[in-house]
């Protein structure tokens, strides 16, 4: 194999990634029969696989003609990338973008036997049968456009990659605060048990109305000829108009128990919890419900549609941390795998 300098390594890396992006791209597109602009950037490439490629490239270097240890060496760098990139992108990002949990002998979800074969296929595909026809095509660009053609495509990355990233923090942040939020509203409610029977049933049928006039609104929204755009965001209005509205009546009841004596019998039911100790506590739960409605109203639609475009990007998408809390996100963008 020819010895390479660091712009023709940086010209395979492109190469490659593009490549895959082709596989990956037509593939996913064929299973969903729809366009899939697959992978975690925007632009044609996905790095996994130009990783990969050179991995398997630098491995297989003195064992060229030896096509058992070309299966072997580029099988076992390959799976050894895959799960240290799944395994990095998942802590980095609590989401795993792509997941082999439900394949025989996979090892935590990000390798299994089945693609660690495939790398070994494509590592004697790639070292007999691709490399050497580009090889020769690179070999031939003269230096200084090999030199210029680097540097434009690792500009266009750099940029490229920042934005997809940024994009990938957002999902992050929103399946964190959403995933506080539901637990948040879930102890409020449990504190709020205090609250007389008539009291709960209303909040309960109100809740249930809620949910009610989304189910209806989403149908009728899905009935109507609108831009994938508009009707993003038109759903994601109506989410977070329930949310805060599911946030303002538990308000409403916090600000009744404050301004109001609590029956007696209320009180025996709260056991040691009484006087200021209560009051305090409704506090807190009323404080509370004021940072979640100033965090429902901060996620900008902007956000929701960063967010929508990754997930499009990323269909295999899954948070093992967050599962609920990503399908909901999935629903209301209309991005449900």
């Amino acid at each position: 194999m020819h010895s390479y300098d660091l712009t023709q390594w940086i010209l395979f890396f492109f190469i490659y990634s593009f490549v895959g992006w082709i596989w990956e791209s037509c593939y996913v597109s064929v299973k969903k029969r729809r366009w899939v602009n697959r992978g975690f950037m925007h632009g044609p490439m996905l790095p996994i696989y130009g990783s990969g490629a050179l991995v398997i490239l630098i491995s297989t270097i003195g064992v060229r003609d030896n096509a058992a240890l070309i299966f072997l060496l580029g099988m076992a760098g390959a799976t050894v990338l895959e799960y240290v990139t799944g395994a990095v992108m998942e802590r980095m990002f609590h989401v795993r973008y792509w997941d082999y949990s439900s394949q025989k002998l996979n090892l935590n979800g990000y390798v299994c036997l089945s693609s660690s074969l495939c790398w070994g296929f494509f590592s004697m595909l790639l070292v007999r049968i691709i490399h050497p026809p580009i090889e020769s095509a690179v070999l031939k660009i003269p230096e200084a456009v090999c030199d210029i053609a680097a540097v434009v495509c690792l500009a266009a990355a750099s940029v490229d990659f920042t934005q997809s990233f940024n994009e990938a923090m957002d999902l992050k942040r929103v399946l964190v605060q959403l995933e506080e939020s539901r637990e948040q509203i879930r102890k409020m409610q449990e504190k709020l048990r205090i609250l007389p029977e008539e009291m709960l049933e209303d909040y309960r049928n109100r809740t249930a109305a809620l949910r009610d006039d989304y189910r209806e609104r989403a149908e009728e929204l899905a009935r109507k000829t609108l831009s994938k755009k508009e009707a993003c965001l038109a759903r994601i209005n109506i989410k977070r108009e329930e949310k805060l509205a599911q946030l303002e009546e538990l308000s409403a009841k916090v600000e009744s128990l404050l301004k109001e004596e609590i029956p007696s019998e209320i009180s025996e039911r709260v056991g040691s919890v009484i006087g200021t100790e209560r009051r305090d506590a409704l506090l807190a739960v009323r404080e509370t419900l004021r940072k979640e409605l100033r965090n429902t109203a901060s996620r900008t639609d902007r956000n929701y549609l960063r967010i929508a475009r990754h997930l499009r990007r990323n269909p295999t998408a899954v948070s093992t941390r967050f599962k609920d809390t990503m399908e909901e996100i999935r629903k209301a963008l209309d991005t449900e795998k």
